[in-house]
């Protein structure tokens, strides 16, 4: 199985289809054939496949989704791409490093690459379902770059970690269970907060930033199916006893 072939391009409400086809193209030029499109603002549309040119197949191919959700449920490791510090700090790497990380994945799971709006990236919500955020450190003169052209440059390195497969060591090649998927970890992340809120450790004039930061704890740590399904069974016990000392459910 090639790797390239489990790297996930993902465009989020992309506004113009030129930018899609743009993307197309830079990704055949690099090997890349999976494109994810959530809820873009015009598509299909002629000026993507005029600007895809020769790469239409990638095009004819691609996946339409309403949410980011549902572009990354069966994808292991999301990278989000960010142009921007943000309020709580997350794992940031640069185009290379986090190429050669994602490609180092791909042999085993699926790995999505997210890339937001044109005008203002991926949300800070969006991000939070990230477990990396990858940066284009571009000049301070003129930062903004266009989504097209960050995904070629995303593209590029991913073929650079593909053509050095060799020099290429995964340290977790040989774990012995599955990383959980987006899908699985965003229903976790769904007990956690409920669990949290019924044992009164979430207050609803608590900093907002609380649930934030443990998002940002367990997508460091890289949880696995099982490490997942304990985590759950664990608020799962939590809230039985919480409810039982609230006497809820008693007759």
């Amino acid at each position: 199985m090639n790797p390239l072939d489990n790297l996930r391009i993902v465009l989020v409400n992309t506004t113009h289809p030129g930018n899609i086809g743009a993307t197309a193209r830079a990704m055949k030029n690099m090997g890349l054939r999976d494109l994810y499109l959530v809820a873009p603002l015009h598509y299909p549309a002629d000026d993507a496949t005029w600007r895809a040119a020769s790469a239409g197949d990638v095009l004819e191919r691609a996946t339409v989704v309403q949410t980011l959700d549902e572009a990354i449920a069966d994808c292991a490791l999301v990278v989000g791409s960010s142009a921007r510090e943000r309020t709580i700090p997350w794992p940031l790497l640069d185009a290379r490093a986090a190429c050669e990380q994602a490609y180092g994945e791909a042999s085993r799971h699926k790995v999505a690459l997210v890339f937001g709006r044109e005008d203002r990236g991926l949300t800070n919500e969006e991000l939070q379902k990230c477990q990396l955020h990858i940066h284009i450190p571009s000049s301070p003169e003129y930062s903004s770059l266009n989504v097209a052209m960050a995904v070629q440059v995303v593209a590029y390195e991913l073929r650079m970690a593909h053509l050095a497969t060799d020099r290429n060591v995964d340290p977790m090649a040989d774990w012995d269970l599955q990383y959980a998927g987006g899908e699985d970890i965003e229903r976790f992340f769904i007990h956690l907060e409920q669990a949290l809120s019924e044992m009164g450790f979430l207050k609803a004039n608590a900093p907002k930033q609380t649930i934030a930061r443990l998002r940002r704890l367990f997508q460091r740590t890289r949880l696995d199916t099982m490490e997942v399904s304990i985590l759950r069974g664990i608020l799962t016990s939590a809230q039985y006893w919480v409810r039982k000392a609230k006497g809820v459910g008693r007759e």
